[in-house]
Parts: C-alpha cells; sequence; structure tokens
C-alpha cells in the first residue's frame, strides 16, 4: 500500500494534559481550547470568524497505532469491538475528528469550544461543516 506524508497546519493548546482524564467527547466538559496555526499557514484561517462551526482533523499522537480492537469507552463489561466501529483515539492512523465553535479570533489563533483534544496535539486540517445546500 501506498503511504502518505502529512504535516499539521497548526497545534491544540489546551488545560487537558492527560489523555486518561480528558472528556471521551468534546461535548462532555471539555474546557475551550486554543488553535494556533503554523505562521506559513495563517492566510489560510484569514476568513474565519467567531460563530463558525468548523471540524479540526487533528493527529492524535498519543495513540497506540496497533490497536485494532477495545471495549467501547473503556467499559470492560461491553463487548471488544474493533476499532472502526468506536471513536477510539488508539487506531492505525489515529485521525481525530472535532467539531468545534470558534468563539474568538485573534491573528493566528482560535479560541474555540468542543474539542477534547489534549495539549499539543497537531491539527491536519481544518473544514467548516456545511450547511444546507442552498447555504453552500
Amino acid at each position: 500500500m501506498t503511504s502518505y506524508q502529512v504535516r499539521p497546519v497548526a497545534r491544540i493548546e489546551s488545560t487537558l494534559t492527560d489523555r486518561s482524564t480528558a472528556p471521551k467527547q468534546g461535548d462532555e466538559g471539555a474546557p475551550p481550547s486554543r488553535v494556533v496555526f503554523a505562521p506559513e499557514f495563517t492566510p489560510a484561517a484569514a476568513d474565519l470568524r467567531p460563530g463558525d462551526r468548523l471540524v479540526l482533523l487533528t493527529w492524535l499522537h498519543e495513540a497506540d497505532r496497533d490497536v485494532q480492537a477495545v471495549h467501547p469507552r473503556g467499559d470492560r463489561d461491553r463487548p471488544s469491538t474493533g476499532v472502526f466501529s468506536t471513536r477510539s483515539p488508539d487506531r492505525p492512523n489515529p485521525i481525530g475528528l472535532h467539531t468545534v465553535t470558534v468563539t474568538a479570533v485573534d491573528g493566528d489563533t482560535l479560541t474555540v469550544t468542543g474539542s477534547e483534544a489534549v495539549d499539543g496535539t497537531p491539527v491536519l486540517d481544518v473544514k467548516p461543516v456545511l450547511g444546507e445546500v442552498a447555504e453552500r
């Protein structure tokens, strides 16, 4: 199979520093965090505004890439399940998806709500959440 090389466009700054105590999903009590763009990608973020809903694609850098099955949400009472049927961060290609809302923009930095990513998580891409067809 072919491999691909990606480079981060930004990084997450968060008060979440321990993966084991971070919320499982962003809507489960995640604190506000910041998306800090690398200088060369600041122009790509120039049109982002407070209120925008975005999907952050991240590289879950603390993930175990050898894991192929997990007990969902770490609950051993639940049956072992293939990771492609879960949102587990541990998986062969640990790409995270985080739907966030921009609350502030300051130069190369967005403040967002809705991300459970830990401090230092690389951001691979940022995409807008699409509205109805007529709004596109």
